[in-house]
């Protein structure tokens, strides 16, 4: 199967911002007690988190971490969190049906994205709570002092503001499962009215309104009008979420489910513009799409275990243990983020350590990186810079959700200051290799080339603690200069980065 690319310096989509290899933590299963915090773990520093997790998620280079979540931020008392440990009550969970201790907080949360390089995220509570609670928190976490909310921090131990810049107004209200679930006209006018508070504290925060939690909500995309409609002059962002899933086992659908991602993007935008031009506005709202991952594996068992415990205290929950297959999936959601980045300027992989996550923990012992650990890790590490439009030539075939899937999914990012041309590419075809000829036009003379591959045989192979490194990138000599092009073959079901240096 023969593929041509071209790439030219003057087809350019946007500046890709940082923050859309985000990453998102929820008190939730073991994403934090065992996963980022473990008093008694060997490699765990004063503070009580796991420094082995901390090395591997500076090396993802993830910019944000939203917390604390999420279902779980729908009945979530903020003042849990603060104060000394053992006067922090432990409450029950209504969303996953969980203990929650409040060992962890706002305080040590902050502690721990310093350490891990990441900025936070935070959200507020507009399900079970609302406005007051949200103005105190922001007042909390970001005023110098002179207050009461401030002055608390400090006597808590902080006595600099955080200075938190991006800030969720609630969780999936659009869904009938949220604690304090609203309609969408009462929604947009709780979050209007929180983010008047909010402003009125400080005009340059980033606000992030709820949109839709899927695309097949019977509400959607009615809903995003609605809320648009409602807080459109007040608000930064629209929130996206999309979980992927294969339970019929058939990769070709499965790896054709970005399609419908990419639709589901194209509407909110449309949406996005016709309230824009409803309202005469000058303001841009942009997507944050702050949930997404593969998310089937233990879903449905999980599901049933839920409602036969008795309230644990970080249990073994959404533990998904990812295989190659996967790895196909993340690199063609990632590249549908930078071919939309125009609109697409915040993401966060759900989620980051244990809960369907790139990174897994053993409480007491090792660390290691799932599969899906490293298309995430390749693109955040080289997809920054300025989205390309591409031209692609390459066969297609037809899905249940398109009729036209190219088999081969790439995405390209060009780097001034580092020189560099990369191209992230996921063939979708079951037995053909990919022999793409790259076109560089206009970027100057290629210096060099170099293709990194993800590839097993094996489409349900996985990375466990015994052979964490089964699936995993690797270096090849297939990429070849020939004057200002390349050419590389890439196997049938594989993801690849080629990176050219100008």
């Amino acid at each position: 199967m023969e593929a041509r690319v071209t790439a030219h310096s003057r087809y350019t989509i946007a500046d890709i911002d940082r923050r859309l290899y985000g990453s998102f933590l929820e008190h939730l299963g073991r994403a934090v007690y065992t996963g980022i915090y473990e008093p008694d773990h060997p490699t765990a520093l004063p503070n009580g988190m796991r420094k082995d997790v901390i090395d591997l998620v500076r090396e993802l280079d993830t910019p944000i971490c939203r917390y604390p979540g999420g279902n779980f931020v729908s009945a979530y008392n903020w003042e849990d969190g603060i104060g000394p440990k053992e006067g922090r009550p432990t409450r029950l969970d209504l969303a996953w049906r969980t203990s929650e201790s409040n060992q962890v907080g706002i305080h040590e949360f902050a502690e721990w994205a310093e350490a891990a390089g990441t900025e936070m995220m935070l959200a507020v509570n507009l399900g079970s709570r609302g406005l007051d609670a949200a103005r105190n928190f922001v007042e909390y976490v970001n005023h110098p002092g002179g207050s009461q909310w401030s002055d608390l921090r400090r006597q808590n131990g902080r006595a600099e503001p955080w200075n938190v810049k991006l800030w969720c107004l609630g969780n999936e209200m659009d869904g009938p499962w949220q604690v304090g679930h609203k309609s969408a006209a009462e929604y947009g006018h709780l979050a209007n009215e929180t983010a008047k508070a909010i402003r009125a504290f400080d005009d340059k925060l980033e606000l992030v309104v709820c949109g839709s939690s899927h695309s097949d909500m019977a509400t959607y995309p009615r809903w995003e009008a609605t809320v648009l409609d409602a807080t459109y002059d007040q608000v930064d962002y629209i929130s996206l979420h999309m979980y992927f899933e294969n339970y019929e086992k058939r990769t070709s659908e499965f790896l054709a489910l970005p399609e419908k991602l990419d639709r589901y993007i194209g509407t909110v935008s449309g949406v996005i513009d016709f309230v824009k031009g409803s309202k005469r506005s000058k303001r841009d709202v942009k997507i944050s799409f702050d949930e997404w991952n593969v998310w089937y594996h233990e879903r449905k068992n999980d599901a049933k275990r839920m409602r036969e415990w008795n309230w644990p205290h970080a249990p073994v929950l959404l533990e998904d243990i990812y295989n190659f297959e996967d790895v196909l999936q993340v690199g063609c959601i990632i590249n549908t983020f930078i071919r939309r980045s125009d609109v697409v300027r915040v993401a966060c992989i759900a989620q980051l350590v244990n809960v369907i996550a790139p990174i897994m923990t053993e409480p007491g012992g090792r660390s290691w990186r799932q599969t899906i650990y490293h298309p995430f890790h390749l693109a955040s590490r080289y997809g920054r810079g300025t989205a390309l439009q591409l031209d692609v030539d390459c066969a297609t075939y037809v899905s249940n959700v398109s009729e036209a899937v190219s088999y081969l999914d790439i995405a390209g990012v060009h780097d001034g200051d580092a020189g560099t041309l990369t191209f992230f590419a996921v063939n979708r075809h079951s037995s053909e290799s990919a022999s793409i000829k790259l076109a560089v036009e206009r970027f100057g003379t290629i210096r060099g080339v170099e293709h990194t591959l993800i590839k097993h045989d094996d489409l349900e192979a996985r990375n466990t603690k015994d052979n964490p490194d089964n699936v995993s990138p690797r270096k090849t000599s297939d990429a070849v200069m020939d004057g200002n092009s390349v050419s590389v073959s890439v196997p049938p079901y594989s993801y690849s980065m080629i990176r050219i240096q100008l």
